[in-house]
């Protein structure tokens, strides 16, 4: 009998947890050859979503509940979900109802033909433009920095193996970031086509901040090529300003009346100092990274454990 573990970040979903948790048991208990467990992460949100966990573990001993003493971000709460599962195949959805877990055996039943990972890919996405315009950057730079096929959806709703979580969880540092470890780890990757939800309630965790944070896991953590493209930027800089001198001087020559203009050599040293600033501001950016892991910052604390077999509340030491 196998076993399946569902790794669910929570924030701001004290009105819809309970559903979702619903309808992925009565989906599992559908496959009499699956048992399965539920481990639910409250990254510290602001409603009272715990305490609807807390309520969850106590009815049912299948149920994991952890929070965080502070918000450490979607990514740091699968981590922290992936390093209590016990299952052959784990799945990780969201918490507001959106990806239907009613569809979750499209996932398992893709994975037994042999796919290490299989990412649900959705028709048509029920997001704001904000969103959609988030998701997109997100593929393109999962595209191009960590050699995701283009022809791949990535989103939150995946299954994979035991295995890659194994490998997951190896990675230490203060800046998880999973869409690149699961393409560290494997190319045996697969989409299923899912019908995408309304969500049951709120609005989503997300903001401009929150993005920008998550994308600079993305270009930092896993690859250099950031780097290589400030090289190249600064080269082509430097190429254009020694044209641009071979021009003035030779326009001097043929025509000593010229008048050297102030505002393009302004509009010149304004370009290359932005240039300039831009590098050394990426260059810190992994500098710092490497400064934070260095210090052996943590990807999470967790304040409090129910614990899924006696239910009872663990405080962190």
């Amino acid at each position: 009998m196998e076993k399946i573990s569902f790794v669910i970040p929570c924030y701001r979903s004290a009105n819809s947890i309970s559903s979702v948790v619903n309808e992925i048991v009565n989906t599992v208990k559908k496959q009499a050859e699956y048992t399965y467990e539920i481990i639910l992460v409250s990254d510290h949100s602001p409603d009272d979503v715990f305490r609807v966990i807390k309520q969850l573990a106590v009815e049912d001993s299948n149920i994991t509940g952890i929070e965080f003493s502070k918000n450490f971000g979607q990514h740091a709460a699968l981590m922290a979900g992936y390093r209590e599962c016990t299952g052959d195949i784990i799945i990780s959805l969201d918490d507001d109802g959106q990806t239907p877990a009613d569809e979750l055996f499209s996932l398992v039943d893709k994975i037994n033909e042999g796919y290490d990972v299989v990412y649900a890919s959705y028709s048509s996405i029920r997001q704001n433009a904000f969103r959609k315009w988030g998701t997109k950057v997100n593929a393109l730079m999962m595209e191009k920095l960590l050699g995701k096929p283009d022809f791949l959806d990535t989103t939150s709703y995946f299954a994979c193996r035991s295995y890659i979580v194994d490998e997951i969880i190896k990675y230490q540092s203060a800046f998880p970031y999973v869409g690149g470890l699961v393409f560290r780890t494997t190319r045996n990757i697969a989409n299923v086509t899912v019908k995408h939800r309304e969500r049951l309630g709120g609005s989503s965790g997300y903001n401009i901040r929150r993005l920008i944070s998550l994308w600079m896991n993305g270009f930092t953590a896993f690859s250099v090529k950031p780097l290589r493209i400030a090289s190249f930027s600064g080269a082509i800089c430097a190429i254009t300003g020694f044209m641009y001198g071979l021009y003035i001087i030779i326009h001097r020559l043929l025509d000593p009346t010229t008048q050297i203009g102030w505002s393009s050599t302004m509009a010149v040293m304004l370009f290359i100092g932005g240039m300039l600033m831009l590098m050394l501001g990426l260059i810190g950016e992994y500098i710092g990274r490497i400064y934070i892991c260095i210090n052996d910052s943590p990807q999470y604390v967790i304040r409090e454990v129910i614990n899924k077999k006696d239910c009872k509340v663990k405080q962190a030491e």
